[in-house]
């Protein structure tokens, strides 16, 4: 048993030298250095005057970086998308936000959208005004996942009519492969995969009070790895959500490249963006002292795996041995979850607001000078910092590498700490000692780049241009090039 663990743990460090030696050779054997990984950043928004037609399926970074018509095509497609659930209001996790976001803005564009979902005694299903959105409910399974049988039933029942789906979209795995398999015309969007979460749990044993039982999932994961390299091959395209998912897919899981494309999240810039006097009307409201010189932001899930419990010791600490800090800084909590209720142990300073709407929201990171996002979760790309990258707002995170490829890539946009006590308070230090005017500065910076990449519009335009592509067959590749 012993020797069985030793072997999976010196897996585990070479895995990611192999990952490393793969990226070296990518830097060199890469035909031009305009695609070479971030680099091609330089302009964003690469426009369409090149001499040279661009293959979209084997584009090596991210769809948001190129520039596609604002008006919508000649083709209108019959689009079906599996989601495990559909967002609830205030307590939408990210994938459902991401299913939310994308497939409204395509149905703004006039694609006639078929969403296969899970049914919901908590919630009613809210009105849209579009004709041509249309939802397929089925009662979840005892585990809260898609009754597979039933929903590939009703998707057979539209796609046998005289109009089949020209595309077909999961988020994660809503459909699962055994029912992909038969879909050459389908995508799935990764939120986070097997891979990535190797970190979080190595995080999570350092963690680890010594009076806690020791987990097995490092353990169990190599298998769980083993088993996704296998079933991922049933999708035809793969959506990953970050560069660094991208670039996992491609070389550890052996997807083939013109099946992996990177498309990261985007949110809805009319909804977030700077707006002095909401900030300024929201914090009056909530009874900040105008005394208060830093008010630091954090939303989500306020559970352990978002790194609460170090935030909750960092700021104890140094509200213990730091008058002035105390004194000087507020801190702001959207969210629910149990850690909301630990945070008011930690006195005035602390202003615990509950879920908000998303109009709220926004008046809450327009609030706000800095983003702090402790999250010890390396999945995803999380919406919550994309929000505040729209409202103009630094960031502050951990380091993760979906965050530091494709987020907070220098330290013009923000600080990133170590997933420890002691480096998330140096960095909130740095981040009170530089000060709300070098905060500001920053924030115009993240913006400018957020309005390139993290758009939903971007990410609309992205997706809807690969969906054009897939559902053209071999027949007509001309939306496969750019």
């Amino acid at each position: 048993m012993v020797s069985g663990f030793r072997s999976f743990c010196t897996a585990l460090v070479l895995l990611p030298v192999l990952y490393s030696i793969s990226l070296l050779y990518w830097s060199y054997s890469t035909d031009s250095v305009y695609f070479h990984g971030a680099r091609m950043e330089s302009g964003i928004g690469m426009g369409t005057g090149s001499n040279h037609p661009i293959d979209l399926l084997t584009f090596p970074v991210a769809w948001n970086q190129l520039s596609f018509p604002s008006n919508p095509p000649r083709k209108l497609l019959k689009i079906a998308l599996f989601v495990k659930k559909w967002p609830d209001g205030r307590h939408a996790g990210g994938l459902e936000r991401h299913a939310l976001t994308l497939h409204l803005a395509l149905a703004k564009r006039g694609h006639e959208l078929h969403i296969f979902t899970s049914s919901s005694s908590s919630f009613s299903f809210p009105e849209y005004p579009f004709e041509n959105l249309h939802f397929h409910l089925s009662k979840p399974t005892a585990a809260g996942y898609l009754d597979q049988a039933l929903v590939w039933e009703q998707f057979e029942a539209q796609n046998s009519t005289q109009s089949p789906f020209d595309v077909v979209h999961t988020e994660s795995v809503s459909l699962r492969h055994t029912r992909s398999k038969y879909v050459p015309n389908l995508a799935v969007s990764w939120h986070g995969i097997a891979y990535e979460s190797i970190h979080s749990d190595i995080i999570q044993e350092l963690l680890r009070a010594p009076n806690e039982t020791q987990a097995n999932h490092l353990t169990e994961k190599g298998n769980k790895i083993v088993e996704e390299i296998k079933f991922f091959q049933n999708y035809a395209h793969h959506v990953a959500t970050s560069d660094h998912v991208g670039d996992i897919l491609k070389r550890i899981y052996m997807v083939p490249d013109n099946r992996v494309h990177v498309i990261l999240n985007g949110v809805d810039e009319d909804v977030y963006k700077p707006d002095y006097e909401e900030g300024q009307g929201f914090r009056s409201r909530l009874g900040i002292p105008a005394s208060k010189s830093l008010i630091i932001g954090m939303a989500g899930r306020l559970v352990k795996d978002k790194g609460h419990p170090l935030m909750f010791e960092a700021l104890k600490q140094m509200f213990a041995e730091n008058s002035t800090f105390k004194d000087t800084v507020a801190v702001l909590v959207a969210g629910d979850g149990p850690w909301g209720v630990r945070y008011k142990e930690l006195g005035p300073n602390l202003f615990v607001l509950g879920p908000l709407q998303t109009s709220q929201l926004a008046r809450f990171y327009n609030a706000i000078d800095i983003f702090v996002n402790p999250t010890l979760r390396a999945q995803g790309l999380d919406h919550t910092l994309l929000e505040a990258v729209l409202s103009g707002k630094p960031l502050m995170a951990t380091k993760l590498a979906s965050i530091t490829g494709s987020v907070i890539i220098g330290k013009e946009y923000g600080y990133t700490f170590s997933p420890t006590v002691d480096s998330l308070k140096h960095g909130l230090y740095e981040v009170w000692k530089d000060g709300r005017e070098l905060l500001e500065k920053k924030g115009k910076v993240v913006r400018e780049r957020g309005m390139k990449l993290f758009t939903a519009t971007k990410m609309a335009a992205a997706y809807e241009r690969l969906f054009l592509c897939i559902s053209s067959g071999e027949k007509n590749r001309d939306y496969c090039k750019y």
